[in-house]
């Protein structure tokens, strides 16, 4: 699958074919009220201490989109969250200490368990995004044969990929703090919830 969708998404940049423009992606975007969950540091992995999990449901009215992918890429990007990349959700918990990341559900639907063991189990189906703040742990415990997942980050932060390891965790403590709040929600923009939600958060 994920030759085939690199293949697909090249081909979509280069002759513009079933790759719709930001102004279209924009429009896809319904009003939801944004779903927010904390998880504390267990030890193995750290989370964020100040800033929750965003999960929006059915956001994005995918339709018949050719493409459905390029969607959730092109709003993504319009809202300056970039280096996306097309997948699943690997099988094994890990986390991002240096940046934030966006998953947009393209096709299908999994079973994703974030926060670590001990954290919490989500039904992610098409349309839906999750967002989740450096440091948050998740795993893909069951998904459907089609599931396609959009990932982004945003332009502050740098990517890296940390296991429940104690000298990843040592680490990681010192870098999720300095992670900033994003300018924009990846799927809202500049008037998005993320930017006050976060805000609120980390002010507490």
């Amino acid at each position: 699958m994920f030759a085939r969708e690199s293949f697909k998404r090249t081909l979509g940049k280069i002759t513009g074919i079933g790759r719709p423009t930001a102004r279209s992606a924009q429009a896809t975007v319904r009003p939801r009220r944004a779903h927010t969950i904390m998880f504390e540091d267990d030890g193995s992995i750290p989370n964020n201490p100040r800033l929750p999990l965003i999960h929006y449901r059915g956001v994005v009215r995918l339709g018949d989109a050719d493409d459905p992918a390029a969607v959730f890429e092109e709003l993504f990007a319009s809202n300056g969250w970039k280096d996306s990349w097309r997948n699943g959700i690997y099988d094994y918990v890990h986390y991002h200490s240096r940046t934030h990341e966006v998953l947009g559900i393209a096709r299908g639907n999994a079973r994703v368990r974030f926060g670590g063991n001990g954290g919490k189990v989500l039904e992610l189906e098409a349309e839906d995004v999750v967002v989740l703040p450096a440091g948050t742990g998740h795993q893909c415990l069951s998904a459907s044969k089609d599931l396609l997942v959009v990932g982004a980050y945003p332009p502050s932060g740098a990517y890296d990929e940390c296991a429940p390891l104690p000298e990843h965790h040592a680490r990681a403590l010192k870098s999720i703090p300095k992670v900033p709040v994003p300018a924009k929600d990846p799927v809202y923009g500049a008037d998005g919830q993320l930017r006050d939600l976060w805000r609120a958060w980390a002010l507490a």
